[in-house]
């Protein structure tokens, strides 16, 4: 089916979309255009949703606005943005009335008229998918990237080819419930995560589950070795399995031996290129780089694998260096909204870094990074809503006592910045990774590197001007 036929199969049905954003503002708007019966609902207010309430208002679209935008869902139709999870009440409610809940996301799989790859995990999966997209676009294919990393691909799908490859990545508010069938899945780790979202752990661990449970035989599961969660999902997959480890000794996938990343295939080893030589540092892009290099086996060749490991300089907010000043590097890792990510950081850096953390509650454990920051920290920077569970559990850890490590608590994000910006000298590295998510007082990780970057910027041009921060 293609698109256009969707929208007029749907045409005659009453339909909601719920949230207003990034994902949804271009299908409300395809839905419109298509002569469809929408309601747009979202949390905002008409003030705050601005003069967009306006247009969609003049294409026809119904609008439900601010706390009550849930009342009354009856629609046959309901798709839901990624954040409101299905055994939402109000969700429930619809669904026990008869209205089926889908999204944008979804409905884009089951049309895709190209190959799809697919990424979940708690860690890793943007960097991987955006790997696996470097690693595709090297070898000659159009290669279309979206989903969670930010970009809607519904509105594109007249224009993908069938030789085309769609990789996606998956978060496990979009994977929640839904139907999908990868050409290749590929689970990078799973960690405790977005607790505040899920009704517990096992319900996060079987969201991202259904990535492959309805895969084919003919398809193709990533799966990392090392991973406890990995033997779990192998039960509910009838695809075919591949591996990835930087630890163990695998028959099919990609692995680390004598510090080389080596592919598997069909009983043979080969050889690819020394971890030293990926330009990503950190070992954890050790494990994405073997996680997507077991994924494109049979499409992309081990010289083109080891070319865009030596190349590829990475992704915005990803351990991105934003300037030297001073003989200070500052390191935008905003990507690090949960412990495992900030250790990760932590282990990633030349030396001992100034740490700026704290953030969103996602109601999610500190000890492990407690214990990590000691080791490994310099000095710890803390603001936002977790800021004293961060410090609760740095000064709860076996090591604080012989790691000197100074806790400074700033409830002002800039002002924190600036603190740690102080504090550090020539030759110290200052790390944003906040360890949490960042709905504390920003939309999403982006917008809080690019404060964090901007605040950077302005210390900069303080400091070059000959003024005290």
């Amino acid at each position: 089916m293609t698109l256009s036929e969707y929208v007029e199969s749907i045409r005659d049905k009453s339909i909601a979309v719920i949230g207003i954003g990034v994902s949804n503002q271009p299908l409300i708007e395809l839905l419109l255009r298509g002569g469809c019966r929408v309601t747009a609902c979202d949390q905002r207010t008409r003030e705050q949703m601005g003069e967009l309430a306006d247009r969609l208002e003049a294409m026809g679209a119904k609008l439900r606005l601010g706390g009550d935008y849930l009342e009354g869902l009856d629609q046959e139709l309901i798709f839901r943005t990624p954040g409101l999870m299905p055994f939402e009440p109000h969700l429930e409610a619809a669904r026990e009335r008869g209205s089926r809940i889908t999204s944008e996301m979804e409905v884009f799989l089951s049309l895709c008229p190209c190959r799809v790859i697919a990424v979940t995990g708690s860690d890793g999966k943007t960097t991987t998918s955006t790997i696996l997209s470097e690693l595709l676009k090297a070898a000659g294919y159009r290669v279309h990237l979206g989903g969670n990393i930010g970009n809607p691909l519904l509105c594109e799908t007249p224009d993908i080819r069938p030789d085309d490859i769609a990789v996606l990545e998956l978060s496990s508010f979009q994977l929640h419930s839904m139907v999908c069938a990868p050409d290749i899945a590929v689970v990078t780790n799973v960690t405790p995560n977005h607790l505040d979202k899920h009704r517990d752990y096992q319900d996060y661990i079987d969201a991202k589950r259904a990535i492959l449970e309805r895969q084919r035989p003919d398809a193709r599961l990533v799966l990392n070795l090392d991973d406890e969660h990995s033997a779990y999902f192998e039960r509910f997959s009838q695809a075919n399995k591949a591996w990835f480890t930087d630890r163990g000794t695998i028959a099919e996938g990609s692995m680390l031996r004598g510090g080389v990343l080596c592919r598997v295939h069909g009983g043979e080893l080969r050889e690819v290129l020394h971890k030293d030589e990926i330009r990503l540092p950190g070992e954890h892009n050790v494990l994405n780089y073997l996680a997507a290099f077991a994924a494109v086996e049979g499409l992309v060749g081990d010289e083109i694998c080891a070319e865009v490991a030596r190349s590829f300089a990475g992704v915005e907010h990803r351990l991105e260096l934003v300037r030297e000043l001073g003989g200070v590097q500052f390191i935008n890792d905003s990507i690090g909204s949960s412990p495992t990510r900030t250790i990760a950081g932590l282990h990633a850096m030349r030396a001992k870094p100034i740490v700026i953390a704290g953030g969103y509650d996602k109601h999610i454990p500190f000890d492990t990074l407690g214990d990590e920051l000691c080791l490994y920290a310099k000095e710890l920077f803390l603001t936002g809503d977790t800021a004293e569970k961060i410090r609760a559990a740095v000064l709860g850890s076996e090591h604080f006592e012989k790691s000197g490590l100074g806790v400074h608590m700033e409830p002002d994000l800039r002002q924190c910045i600036l603190d740690a910006a102080a504090a550090a000298k020539a030759g110290d590295i200052v790390l944003f990774s906040p360890a949490c998510a960042s709905f504390d007082h920003f939309r999403n990780f982006a917008e809080r590197g690019r404060f964090f970057k901007q605040v950077v910027a302005e210390l900069a041009e303080q400091k070059e001007n000959g003024s005290e921060a």
